[in-house]
């Protein structure tokens, strides 16, 4: 690694968006980190909020969210698969007495690689409900129903590599394919 060389720090982690809804970063920078024993660090981890639970099919923009105000980011896809995560945070939620965006940040600290989360908000209650992440305690059952329903598709390499290659996965490799 170039931050190796004499004289230089070591590089300890990189910044990326990585989200139950924006999982690409598990294609190659996830694995790199784990890999070469840099941490993630997350920004948007909620997604600008859409991952909070307060946005639905039925009501896509919620009234004073940043999406109300015109932001564009980050950029969505596939709707429908949005709102099936949506679902899926909002029952877990409802399940661990706590709000969809605390199981979102939960599943992220659950995550390979992943050091730390930047957390944004409005107020300070929603920094302190955020914050209430970390006492969250997903188990194996809610992980898998997080994993199935935002998992991204294979991409080439991976989805030949997880056809022929598994039995010699190191714990860098197979992040995107469980």
């Amino acid at each position: 690694m170039a931050s190796e060389k004499p004289g230089r720090a070591r590089f300890v982690t990189q910044q990326i968006h990585y989200t139950l809804e924006a999982r690409e970063a598990e294609y190659e920078l996830l694995p790199i980190a784990v890999d070469q024993g840099v941490g993630a660090t997350v920004w948007s981890p909620l997604a600008a909020g859409l991952l909070s639970g307060k946005h639905t099919r039925d009501n896509p923009v919620a009234e004073g969210s940043r999406q109300a105000k015109g932001w564009t980011e980050p950029p969505i896809r596939d709707q429908e698969r949005l709102w099936k995560i949506v679902d899926v945070l909002n029952e877990l939620g409802e399940a661990h007495g706590v709000e969809a965006a605390q199981i979102a940040l939960a599943w992220l600290l659950t995550r390979p690689g992943v050091a730390s989360l930047v957390v944004g908000g409005s107020t300070v209650a929603q920094f302190e409900r955020n914050f209430r992440a970390l006492d969250v305690r997903l188990s194996t059952e809610d992980l898998a129903r997080l994993d199935e329903v935002s998992r991204p598709p294979l991409i080439y390499p991976l989805w030949h590599q997880e056809q022929f290659a598994k039995p010699r996965f190191g714990p860098a490799d197979g992040i995107v394919t469980g």
